[in-house]
């Protein structure tokens, strides 16, 4: 399982062999057989705990209201701000703060079509498999949010998994600027693939994390999910 663009591998007689395939190698030899999940797992190596990066410096932090206003008198921002914020505009109030609220996380794969699961997720459903995948299969985590109150800049994702307490994976992507609208956006991640053999089959934990270049942590989502064998 890997983020960002996807490596083709070249044809085999040339002993080429794609980042993607070395990690996805590297997954299902590091997954211990066992497969039960360890709920105190570590947080990964590179793991901020929320403290600022030397020297990250954010920018004066603006209400929508203020923002619009600051540049009434240059007409070409203006219409750009009424066309990208006028369908919100008598929506805006005072909050600086941007917040993103998730409406669902779907999974999307070639084996079953679409699954969506409700975000927060169920309290009965809570430390269960939210899906079950093949080994060898493609899929892609859909995503279905809305942001209120002001524009959130610079939104990326963390999804570290774990199998029997041991870190094998983490992929991390940006999702990018987005600013209020009354409806949601919907965002598809990176297609992925699941390792596969003996050793890759079993009940995976994961933990996805939504940050945006503020610091902000709009979202810390822990759920299963289960390979099996194709």
């Amino acid at each position: 399982m890997e983020g960002g663009k996807r490596v083709e591998a070249g044809p085999s007689t040339t002993g080429i062999v794609s980042e993607k395939q070395e990690r996805q190698k590297e997954m299902a030899e590091k997954a211990p057989a066992e497969t039960v999940i360890d709920d105190g797992e570590e947080e990964d190596e590179d793991e901020d705990n929320g403290v600022p990066v030397a020297g990250f410096v954010p920018g004066p932090l603006l209400s929508l209201k203020e923002q619009i206003e600051k540049d009434k008198d240059d007409d070409s921002l203006r219409r750009w701000k009424e066309k990208l914020l006028g369908c919100v505009e008598g929506d805006l109030n005072d909050q600086m703060e941007p917040e993103v609220k998730f409406h669902s996380i779907g999974i999307i794969s070639n084996d079953f079509g679409e699954i969506n699961t409700p975000l927060p997720v169920d309290a009965n459903r809570s430390g269960q498999v939210l899906f079950t995948l093949k080994e060898g299969s493609h899929y892609q985590l859909k995503l279905k949010f809305s942001v209120l109150h002001n524009i959130v800049s610079g939104l990326t994702y963390k999804n570290t998994v774990w199998k029997g307490g041991i870190q094998v994976d983490q992929s991390k992507g940006m999702l990018g600027t987005f600013a209020p609208q009354r409806e949601p956006y919907e965002h598809v991640l990176e297609e992925e693939t699941t390792p596969s053999g003996v050793l890759a089959r079993g009940i995976y934990s994961a933990k996805l994390k939504f940050e945006d270049d503020d610091r902000r942590c709009h979202m810390d989502l822990n759920y299963s999910f289960e390979i099996k064998k194709r």
